[in-house]
């Protein structure tokens, strides 16, 4: 009943337009003082300070700001251009273009918005002026810019790593096979549509352009490849791989490339700023939250509720699939990260499922949220990109949509696609 009254508070006040890191942070504070009355005020603080401090978030706005040096320094249109220049013979090259180079970008930027944000007013012009329907061009960089938060560094599991108290590295690692299954599954079904609706070819393949797109790309290719190899191999954290993610980004792009923007690049670091502090307010009233539901017992009681109901994990993780779906049409995907894995945490260890595993399984999810109206950030940015119809664009997107349930139910039972390399290399 407690819990019920605290999410119908928590609605009425987002209702209102209050931003949901306050409203989180205001309802966990009157449940608190209503507990244990006013002199838990100075408790309040100290709670929201300790829950800001954990050092894997400072990896945030360093990939954030690392995805926007790619973008002003020179880095993204590289990408895009040896993407272009191996894949653009096949019928509707541009559209694997796009998811192509959606997977590059992945591998340094952790986020689906920056991704679109960064790609898109290349690709979907050019889309659009080689006769692609604008509405199918939002679809595919909306949907493929979400392989964003599945492929390694990705900002979602660091907020689930640090929630869940999770190995952040698995978590990156159990992310490698299902991004790259979700990026050749959106291009089969874009080339299924490029040949249903004879959209162009790009142009035809010359080695001669593959060999010079190569060379002006190889130094963005060594980026991830420095990053997530330090990473993988042990030799940093996480948060430290981000730091490293910026500097060389900063150097490709002034010593290498020589296209960096400084105006531009202030702006972004702005921009980054203001995201990172809304995340940490979230974060911050989240831990409030927490020390609440744990001081009452709330998650324990919820996971004795269901496993009353059913103790088998294919059935738990069927419900949790389908909460996850539903919140995550309402809720941007750090919120729901936020809000709910530290409800759900104790249910997933009693009836063994493992972190890393389920780490993937909310990833999926809210990546289908971010292309699934109302909230649908990714979504929504794709469509002011390419002044679109947001229905429109969604309806194009349904299999695009479709693609990334059926990814999600792969990895939900089949548990070895995203935990093989975790067991092989860690376990």
């Amino acid at each position: 009943m407690i819990l019920l009254l605290m999410v119908l508070a928590l609605l009425a006040l987002i209702l209102i337009n209050v931003p949901i890191g306050i409203a989180l942070g205001v309802v966990a504070a009157i449940a608190i003082i209503a507990a244990d009355g006013t002199a838990s005020i100075p408790n309040i603080a100290l709670t929201l300070y300790e829950g800001s401090r954990n050092f894997p978030l400072i990896a945030i706005p360093m990939f954030i700001l690392a995805g926007a040096i790619m973008n002003t320094g020179g880095i993204s249109r590289r990408l895009i251009d040896f993407a272009s220049s191996l894949i653009g013979f096949v019928r509707g090259g541009l559209a694997h273009v796009n998811i192509v180079t959606s997977m590059f970008f992945a591998e340094i930027s952790g986020s689906a918005v920056a991704d679109v944000a960064a790609t898109g007013p290349i690709l979907m012009p050019a889309m659009i002026r080689n006769g692609f329907p604008r509405a199918f061009a939002a679809a595919v960089s909306s949907s493929s810019a979400s392989l964003a938060i599945i492929i390694p560094p990705s900002i979602p599991m660091i907020l689930y790593g640090v929630m869940s108290g999770s190995s952040i590295v698995q978590l990156f690692v159990a992310g490698i096979i299902p991004g790259i299954l979700g990026g050749f599954s959106m291009m089969g079904v874009s080339y299924y549509m490029a040949r249903r609706y004879n959209w162009p070819v790009e142009q035809k393949f010359r080695w001669a352009r593959v060999k010079s797109t190569f060379r002006e790309a190889v130094w963005a290719f060594i980026l991830p490849m420095i990053i997530l190899g330090a990473i993988f191999g042990g030799f940093l954290t996480a948060t430290e791989g981000a730091g490293l993610a910026v500097v060389v980004a900063l150097f490709l792009s002034a010593v290498i490339y020589k296209e960096l923007d400084m105006r531009f690049l202030w702006q972004t670091a702005v921009d980054g700023a203001v995201q990172t502090a809304v995340v940490m307010i979230l974060v911050a009233t989240s831990a409030l939250l927490g020390a609440y539901l744990t001081e009452q017992r709330i998650p324990q009681e919820l996971a004795r509720g269901i496993l009353d109901f059913t103790d088998d994990p294919l059935v738990v993780l069927m419900i949790l699939n389908v909460f996850f779906l539903l919140i995550g049409m309402f809720l941007h995907s750090a919120a729901a990260i936020i809000l709910v894995v530290p409800i759900v945490m104790p249910l997933i260890n009693a009836v063994g499922i493992d972190p890393v595993h389920f780490g993937l399984i909310v990833t999926l999810n809210l990546a289908i949220g971010q292309q699934t109206p109302p909230v649908a950030s990714v979504l929504v940015t794709a469509c002011s990109i390419a002044k679109a119809d947001i229905w429109e664009v969604t309806k194009a997107n349904t299999w695009f949509i479709v693609t990334l349930i059926v990814l999600l139910l792969l990895v939900t039972y089949v548990p070895a696609i995203p935990m093989t390399l975790v067991d092989y290399f860690y376990r």
